[in-house]
Formats: C-alpha cells, structure tokens, sequence
C-alpha cells in the first residue's frame, strides 16, 4: 500500500517534479503541484461523470506527468472521486500520497452540510479506507465547516485518536483561521492547512506565514478563483503574453513563487487543461520581468502598506512585485471574483 512504503523514490524528471519537492509531516516528499480530485465527478460535485473512462485517464495522465499528491474527499460524488481514483490507480505507487477530507457531508438535496462528530469522523475514515483500498491514510484534513456546533477540540481530538491507532498517518486543517491552527497544533501535529487561496483571494495570507514559517505545507484550494483567472482578460493574462503562456499558468507559477510550502491542487476533468496545469510548475516569472514604472510605484504602495483596501491582507514582498504588475486590473475584479465563491461548498 502507498502509505506503508517509504518515500525515497519520489517521481523526478517528469513535469511536475519542476515546481520542487516539499517534505510533508516530516516523512512524505511530494512534488508542489498536485491534483485536486474535486472535479471528477459529475455537475455539481454529484454523481457519476458523463464520461467514466475519461476521469480514470486524468488521473492516470495525472500520476505520469509526475503528480505525487492527489487530494480527495468522500463527500465528492460522494464517493465518486475516492471509487474512480482506486479504479484508476491501484495498487498505488510508492510515492503516491492521497490526502483526502473529513467533517462535511452533502444531504439528500445535494447540499454541503457541517458532520464534525467524532463518531462521525471515525466513520469518515474508515469508509475512506475502504474506498480507497488502504491500510492507512497519509493524510486526513479536518474540514471546518462555518456554523459547526462541535468544538474544533473535539473533532482534531478524534483525528489524533486515529493517528494514534494508525489509521491515519498525518493530520491536516482546512477552512481554519490562524486561531484555530494554533488550537489545532496544541491537540496533534499539523502537517497541512488547506485554505482558500489564489491571487485574487488572499486573505488566508497569514496562514500562509505560519506555515511558510513552521514548515507546514499550505495547499490552496480554489487555486484558479473557480477559472476566472484562466480567462484571457483575467489580472495574469498580460504576463501570459509575454511569457507565451495561459493565464491560468501564471497564476499557478505565482502561486509556487510565494512560498516553499506551497503546493496548489488544481483540479479538472480534461486531459488538456490538465497538461496545461503542470506544465506551469516549469514556469519561473523572474523579479525583472516585474518593473514598477512611476505609474505603478502608487499601486505597489497600495499592495504593502494597505492591503486591505484592494482586498489583500499584507503580503510578503515577493507575492506583492508580482501582483503590483497588474493590481489595477485586479482590483476592478477582485469583488466580482470574490463573489463568485460559494463558502457553504466543502471544496
């Protein structure tokens, strides 16, 4: 089983492997662009694909191209993604890692609803195991839920329980405030958080110090603002020109740039965007290709010293060069990006 193996043949040479290694809790290396299995099933995160056989090549393309991470969660489909991905890939490779997502469940009306009970949880992972075709999860994230009832102490404390008995190898957090982490990491080891996160949404920005600062590994959902950064009048697509790229591939190349504990999981069901996907991890958007003219030295003043007013909490210093590029256009779109996010979706 992939989680019982060690990590010391982690896919090098291969697309994905040019965005760089990060060391997961200490023990998994993966390469930082991975897969994100969210868009697998049918319309809506429901159901069965219209196309089954396509969904088992993606991920299949997905692992050749050198994807090491592929993040999933029972409640997509539910259950669809986790069934494709063991139909596709198992038996695993060694240096495969699947992080998968507990605390949320989708109703009978196909709406996303909070289930952070520790017996619930529990029940979680074992029905993941099953799925999945493993002995033990390399990683679980707890998924808060806005509006949850159950302390997060209580549904951390069921996830360390399961560590201790070996079912899950490591634990991460999802959809937390920097307040929560700290809860958190008193409770069990973090070994990710995955937050939202992408160049027109930045406020998980502290987060993303923390982790970039401890060693956690920050995964992104949402990397490409639901595809709205992908459009050719998107705020990268004038860096895409000049690189003779996507603009989807510069937000991406951005994303890897702002930290070493950066490791997007953009998600989709064709082979074609999936290629444009990690052929981004090649991409390096150089600091001179970053000029701020007289026109944009008021912009980049904007970025670091009032984030807030554009909608950016403060940002490191190398995410603001290259943001300040094209911060005009981001900020007439910042607020029709933003709204375009259904927060009561366990992405």
């Amino acid at each position: 089983m992939a989680s019982e193996q060690p990590r010391s043949g982690y896919a090098t040479g291969l697309p994905a492997a040019a965005a760089g290694t990060v060391t997961l809790g200490g023990d998994l290396v993966v390469n930082r662009l991975g897969y994100g299995a969210m868009r697998l099933p049918g319309p809506g995160v429901w159901g069965e694909p219209a196309d089954p056989d396509n969904a088992r090549a993606v991920l299949r393309r997905a692992v050749a191209l050198g994807v090491t991470l592929i993040d999933t969660a029972g409640y997509y489909g539910p259950s669809v993604a986790d069934r494709l991905i063991a139909e596709a890939l198992h038996p695993y490779p060694p240096d495969l890692v699947i992080a998968t997502k507990v605390g949320a469940r989708r109703g009978d009306d196909r709406s996303w609803q909070s289930d952070a009970r520790p017996e619930s949880l529990r029940a979680a992972v074992e029905d993941d195991l099953r799925r999945l075709r493993l002995e033990r999860l390399d990683l679980v994230h707890f998924r808060h839920m806005e509006g949850s009832t159950i302390p997060l102490a209580e549904s951390v404390g069921a996830l360390a329980r399961l560590r201790d008995e070996g079912e899950i190898r490591h634990v991460g957090v999802s959809n937390v405030d920097a307040a929560q982490l700290v809860e958190a990491r008193r409770i069990v080891p973090i070994a990710s958080v995955q937050n939202l996160y992408n160049l027109s949404d930045r406020h998980a920005q502290d987060l993303l110090d923390i982790c970039t600062r401890d060693g956690i590994v920050f995964m992104p959902y949402v990397p490409l603002a639901i595809g709205a950064l992908g459009q050719g009048d998107g705020p990268p697509a004038d860096l895409a020109g000049r690189y003779h790229v996507t603009p989807a591939q510069v937000a991406l190349a951005w994303l890897l740039a702002c930290s070493p504990m950066m490791v997007p999981i953009p998600g989709t069901s064709s082979l074609a965007h999936l290629e444009e996907n990690i052929a981004a991890a090649a991409l390096q958007l150089a600091d001179e290709d970053m000029p701020v003219s007289r026109a944009r030295a008021t912009a980049q003043w904007l970025v670091l010293a009032h984030p807030a007013s554009i909608g950016f909490p403060r940002a490191g210093i190398g995410c603001a060069l290259v943001a300040a590029r094209y911060v005009v256009r981001f900020v007439e779109r910042t607020n029709a990006t933003s709204s375009s996010y259904n927060m009561t979706v366990a992405y």
